[in-house]
């Protein structure tokens, strides 16, 4: 099955639970008034007696509640498939070239990155827009640093975990739909500082006289049904219980109101645990992280379910009808209240590591989703020799539709140097940036667009789209240089995969050619490996000079009076120029 076939058929099967869905709200909905119609119909009749009037009241409102209980599942339910339809939905626009819905994620581009701000790692119809599928904020910081990171350990280990989700496809569009259910403002981060930081209140005592004073209650609530005890007494009973209670009413409501702010994260978080572990895996990377989130007994799932449960239970004060009999009779304030100081006090540590793993899940399901939309595209295989740092066959650019990308090879040995020459417009930068973000995506574990991509782990480092700075007071040649500084002081600490666009375009051309050479003659010496384009064919003479150095161009030609690329990397160096034909066809210059 394709990718578009399977969001088609995923897309149609959650539209029609959706409203098989829907019709069943309506159903409860009905059922609900009509409850409420048969209990004023009693009170109607009864009117007088007061046990049928209170016990139908009691019954009635036991029917009201589960109700109440079924038709908000129902509707967590819609919401959930309402979800996957928009999944689904996003993913076959994707499949179209769409990616309008998803994050272009320019937060994360930032000064003296090896890359990030070269080659289209982040910004519209960036690798991050067409790879994020994160629906936690942590989740997607997480898939930008690793973006970001330029590491080159575990490489077959994060291969293997992406292999294996992403053929688990109901399971990551479960875990995304599930955690996309979360609405709230606190991020995750506020939520662990209040869990481990929080202090109880509540008495140790308290875990028990809620429970005696409510089998008091009940015990009192049948004494007088049968006409044993007065009414008055049940009266009695009441103030007793609003006087315990009543001390610790502010502090109650300062903890519902935070609590209540987090309970949606808590609730989803759950479910999002509870997606982990109910689900086999395989490779070491994924079970190393899901171990994270074992615990003895009870699981990690239904320990926050727990949770989530006491504060909606707690946020039944906010009835005015029920919060006053609760609390009278019940404690019902107390109790919940010492549940969930109790569950903070044991918990508050698991609760980082839970939040965590479940943030890793968000990140590496974006990755897994994204190789299985590129069927086509390959696993990186390690190279044997360290002497072979890329040998790609067919490399195409990630970012380009691939119906139209012009797939190029290239097999580039430990301390050559290319330089690539060619005419304007012809496919240099773009060449560039194609082997760039394969290599950042081969770092990272993802599959990559090409038939054949063997190659020894290496971090990238470019420069590319120097810019000046108005803020910093830099003019484009000095931020050209401070780029240039900053790639030479980190070749001094480790091995690097340098590519370079046109360096030194902000000063003469003689000092241009003299300075390139020299830096070029510089990197050589460093025995490091890399790619420069440049226009400046004087450089291309140091392949005379020095046998780390390759010549490499893509051409122009000129048919029938109009310009055509073929977008080829060939051997050797450009002869074919373009720039005063372009000036003349546009009508810039006459001749």
């Amino acid at each position: 099955m394709t990718p578009s076939e399977y969001y088609t058929k995923r897309r149609n099967e959650a539209q029609n639970n959706l409203d098989r869905l829907r019709r069943l709200g309506f159903i409860l909905s009905m059922l609900r008034l009509s409850v409420f119609i048969v209990v004023a119909t009693v009170w109607y009749f009864a009117w007088g007696s007061t046990a049928v009037i209170f016990t139908s009241t009691i019954v009635g409102a036991g029917i009201f509640l589960f109700l109440v209980a079924r038709y908000t599942d129902t509707k967590l339910n819609q919401r959930y498939f309402q979800q996957l339809v928009a999944i689904n939905s996003a993913e076959l626009n994707a499949l179209n070239g769409d990616y309008s819905e998803f994050s272009e994620g320019t937060e994360f581009i930032f000064e003296e990155h090896h890359y990030n701000q070269d080659i289209d790692l982040f910004g519209k119809g960036s690798l991050f827009q067409l790879i994020n599928r994160t629906e936690t904020v942590n989740g997607r910081k997480r898939l930008a640093a690793w973006l970001n990171a330029n590491t080159i350990e575990n490489i077959q280990a994060k291969q293997e975990g992406l292999k294996e989700l992403a053929t688990l496809s109901d399971w990551r569009q479960h875990y995304k739909a599930s955690a996309s259910l979360i609405e709230t403002n606190v991020p995750s981060s506020s939520v662990i500082n209040w869990v481990s930081q929080y202090k109880a209140f509540v008495p140790r005592i308290h875990r028990f006289v809620p429970i005696i004073f409510s089998a008091i209650s009940l015990t009192a609530f049948a004494l007088y049904a049968i006409g044993i005890i007065p009414s008055s007494y049940l009266l009695y009973l009441l103030l007793i219980g609003l006087g315990i209670t009543g001390p610790y009413v502010k502090r109650i409501t300062r903890l519902f109101n935070v609590a209540s702010q987090m309970k949606e994260t808590f609730a989803q978080y759950a479910k999002l645990l509870e997606a982990i572990e109910n689900q086999a895996l395989t490779s070491p990377l994924l079970k190393t992280e899901r171990k994270k989130i074992e615990t003895d007994g009870v699981k990690a799932s239904q320990l926050l379910k727990n949770l989530s449960r006491h504060i909606d239970y707690l946020a039944n004060r906010n009835n005015m009808i029920f919060a006053p009999i609760a609390n009278g009779f019940f404690l019902w304030d107390l109790y919940f209240t010492q549940k969930i100081e109790h569950w903070l006090g044991n918990f508050d540590e698991s609760v980082v590591q839970w939040f965590d793993t479940i943030e890793f899940f968000d990140a590496v399901n974006s990755m897994a989703n994204y190789a299985f939309n590129h069927p086509d595209y390959i696993y990186p295989s390690i190279a044997e020799s360290e002497n072979v740092i890329m040998n790609a066959q067919q490399l195409g650019h990630p970012l380009l539709n691939s119906r139209k990308v012009v797939r190029n090879s290239i097999d580039i040995r430990k301390e050559d140097f290319f330089i690539i020459t060619g005419a304007n417009m012809a496919g240099k930068s773009t060449f560039l940036r194609t082997v760039a973000l394969n290599l950042v995506m081969a770092n990272c574990g993802l599959p990559v667009s090409a038939e054949k991509f063997s190659y020894h782990p290496i971090k990238l480092i470019s420069s590319m789209r120097t810019s000046d700075s108005l803020q910093n007071d830099e003019s484009y040649f000095f931020s050209e240089l401070k780029r240039l500084k900053f790639i030479v002081d980190e070749m001094q600490k480790d091995a690097y995969f340098i590519i370079l666009d046109e360096i030194l375009k902000g000063t003469n051309s003689k000092d241009k050619a003299e300075g390139s050479r020299k830096f070029v003659e510089k990197l050589v010496a460093s025995n490091s490996t890399g790619l420069i384009a440049t226009h400046d064919l004087s450089l291309c003479v140091l392949s005379d000079q020095l046998p780390q150095i390759q010549n490499h161009y893509f051409d122009a030609e000129i048919v029938d009076d109009e310009l055509y690329f073929d977008y080829t990397f060939k051997e050797g160096i450009c002869q074919n120029m373009n720039a005063s034909f372009l000036l003349k066809k546009m009508g810039i210059v006459n001749s």
